[in-house]
């Protein structure tokens, strides 16, 4: 399985194309559009939010609620493109272009992009670099979802912290209703209340937050992914797809930071066996892969996402036209997106996953795979 975006933060849509969807899969935009809901949610997101709901359609691969076998091809909307329609205009002309961007933001793909791409109006970098960007893979996220759950894969994400602000409250899976009910995505009602204080007097001070987001699957098979070379390795995989989240700036899967300052003793998961469940662990410090692939274990991946680079109070930049000292630009933002960030990291490290079992257990149809994977679950159980 594998996809392509393309389309602009302000731009007239979104677009994704995925190939290589196995046939038979039900499928229709209620499977996605909650994840969209979602990944627009979140205590601290901005007035765009308010503007425009996101909504998914189908243009191929899709009919009678069922994958076809063919390329799927979505499309989002950007509601917000009418109020944008003469700067965003691919036609020639009109330069400079109203809301031209010449003040890099530090923090931001602005001066890099400039610098690689030859643009002095950084609004040709912006657009892109937007994590606006991330609403069309969510979406894609959600399909890979939709057959993780085929095949009887359960996910979550939440925030342990942010702002500063630690939960107290460690979580567990009946904490999973009671996630999706909080503004911050937290578990802790008290963390939660001090943690939107926080944003309240960040919002006033015109200031940002970051926080760690975390995402857990649960019900995958041992031995997605593989050993043999760098690039099929599920746990450098989902690292990088992690990576790719504008403003994430550290992965780690288990307790990586933490067991890096202990004693092998410490850290690495027993092995145990029974008739009943074959091989388990009583720990899950690996974070659910060993040596490149899945243990079967609880999957556990956390990332690091720094604050929000767009300040309502700029940071000292250059103007990259007159290359005199300026105020970084002010685009209309959020004062934090943690909690959404959040959702993203799950629909994102479910592409990785979905890609895998197809790439393990192939097939066009998805009985096929279904029962080819119920079939590795007995030969896991029986070895």
């Amino acid at each position: 399985m594998r996809f392509l975006t393309a389309g602009e933060s302000h731009g007239p849509q979104l677009t994704g194309i995925v190939e290589g969807l196995p046939s038979q899969l039900p499928l229709a935009s209620e499977d996605i559009n909650p994840w969209l809901k979602k990944r627009q949610g979140g205590y601290g997101r901005g007035r765009r939010m308010v503007i425009e709901t996101d909504t998914v359609e189908f243009t191929s691969g899709v009919r009678a609620g069922r994958t076809t076998g063919a390329p799927v091809t979505l499309v989002i909307k950007n509601t917000d493109h009418r109020n944008w329609t003469e700067i965003m205009d691919p036609a020639p002309g009109g330069e400079p272009r109203k809301k031209a961007l010449t003040a890099a933001r530090p923090g931001h793909a602005d001066l890099s992009g400039g610098i690689k791409y030859a643009h002095k109006d950084l609004r040709d970098v912006l657009e892109r670099a937007s994590a606006r960007e991330t609403a069309m893979r969510v979406a894609v996220g959600a399909i890979a979802h939709k057959l993780l759950k085929c095949l009887g894969v359960s996910s979550v994400a939440y925030v342990p912290g942010m702002a500063g602000v630690w939960s107290e409250k460690p979580f567990d899976w009946n904490l999973v209703e009671q996630v999706e009910q909080s503004p911050v995505r937290m578990t802790d009602p008290q963390a939660e209340a001090e943690v939107i204080r926080r944003i309240d007097a960040a919002k006033a001070a015109g200031n940002t937050l970051g926080g760690v987001i975390e995402a857990r699957f649960k019900g995958l098979v041992p031995g997605l992914g593989s050993q043999m070379h760098w690039d099929q390795k599920i746990d450098g995989r989902i690292a990088q797809m992690a990576m790719s989240i504008p403003a994430v700036k550290g992965v780690e899967i288990g307790s990586g930071f933490e067991n890096a300052m202990k004693n092998g003793s410490e850290v690495h998961d027993a092995i145990y066996w029974e008739a009943s469940r074959g091989y388990y662990r009583q720990t899950n410090r690996a974070g659910g892969t060993e040596g490149g692939m899945t243990t079967g274990e609880e999957l556990v991946v956390r990332a690091a996402l720094k604050p929000i680079a767009t300040l309502m109070t700029p940071l000292p930049t250059v103007d990259v036209v007159t290359h005199e000292p300026a105020d970084a630009a002010r685009e209309r933002s959020d004062t934090t997106a943690v909690p959404a960030a959040s959702v993203i990291l799950e629909a994102l490290t479910g592409i990785v996953l979905a890609q895998a079992y197809l790439e393990k257990f192939g097939g066009d149809t998805l009985d096929e795979i279904v029962e080819r994977v119920e079939r590795y679950k007995a030969h896991v159980l029986a070895y």
